[in-house]
Order: structure tokens, then sequence, then C-alpha cells
């Protein structure tokens, strides 16, 4: 079981972790919760119906993660707008943002939250390790999460091709982007390895 999700009976996963992967996965999905940003605040309206249909921005996020995260809905995702992109594709994407970024936006903030109190709940098994047993949503909480620091980390990296993997292979141990790559393809591993065990 070290370092690979195995399915338990009766549905979810478990994978053993050291205390220094219980620190880095919980320190990524800390960072990731900090620049997807805070849910509605003490200034959201008393009426939840209000706050329901409340619009969100109709304009792509500056950062190229939250980009990567958010995507516009027409044209090419990992293009950069340009004249290729026509003024109509421009205007469905906004419209399309306004009224989904928000529930998007909560969606991933709840999967890293999940996988930071699941780690906070653990407890020592052995010698600085424990093992971590996920229920069936709990697992598709942290596939969700799993793959939104692989995006974060990717677009840092950028990440845009299977080519560009097999480059960042290669890199020498001194090159400062390294310690990036092996967490990337290190989480690569636990997210294939969990999605087995939620395929029938």
């Amino acid at each position: 079981m070290p370092g690979q999700f195995e399915p338990l009976p009766g549905g979810g996963a478990a994978v053993a972790l050291d205390d220094v992967e219980i620190s880095i996965i919980r320190s990524l999905a800390v960072q990731l919760l900090e620049l997807i940003g805070p849910g509605p605040g003490e200034d959201a309206p008393d009426d939840p119906l209000a706050e329901l249909f409340a619009e969100g921005p109709s304009e792509p996020p500056a950062d190229p993660v939250l980009r990567r995260l958010f995507p516009d809905a027409y044209g090419d995702p990992e293009a950069a707008p340009g004249p290729r992109e026509t003024e109509e594709q421009r205007a469905h994407s906004a419209e399309f943002r306004r009224y989904t970024e928000n529930d998007l936006r909560a969606g991933k903030r709840e999967n890293a939250l999940a996988v930071v109190r699941s780690l906070d709940a653990l407890s020592p098994v052995g010698e600085g390790g424990a093992v971590l047993k996920l229920s069936g949503e709990e697992s598709r909480q942290w596939l969700g999460a799993l793959n939104d620091l692989r995006l974060a980390i990717g677009s840092r990296l950028e990440i845009t091709d299977e080519e560009d993997t097999d480059l960042l292979y290669r890199l020498p141990d001194e090159d400062p982007r390294k310690p990036m790559v092996m967490a990337y393809l290190w989480l690569g591993g636990l997210q294939e390895t969990l999605v087995s065990t939620l395929l029938p």
C-alpha cells in the first residue's frame, strides 16, 4: 500500500503516508485554498436565495494557474486571448463564467478542505506515518483536489503536453524546478491509483 491507494472492502480507498508526505499534501492543499480565495464572507447577504443567484466575475483571472483551474468555456483554453478569439466567443465565455465560476470555486474549495480535514484527523500508526482511509465520497473529493493540485503545479511548470512532462523527467537534480516536478509526478501516481479504486 505505500505510495498508492488501494480499494477498501465495501467502497472507499486507503493509502499509507509518512509524515513528510502528509505535510507536503497538506501544504499544497492549503496553498490551493489560498489561491482559490475565501468563500462568502460576513458581508454575504442574509438571504440564501440571493446568494444562490449572485453573479460571479465575467473576466478570466489574471493568474495563469487560476486561468487553468477556471478556463473559458468557449475557445481554446490554452491560448491567450487574441485576434483568433471572436467577440462572440468572448461574450459567451463571460456570460458562462458569470453564472458558474462561484459554484466552481466553492466545489474546488470544498475538495481542498476535505483533504486538509482528513489529513488533520489522521492518527499516527507506527514510526512516522499513518494510513489514510477514505469513504467513496471522500475519495471523489480527494480526486478533484489532486487534479486541481496537478493543474496548478503543471501551470507553474508551463506543462502543456506530454512532451513537456518527458523533458521534466530529465531535469538535473540542481534545477530549482526539480522539487515541484517530483511533487507533480508523485501526485499523478496518487491520482492514478485513486482513480483505479473508483472503477467498478
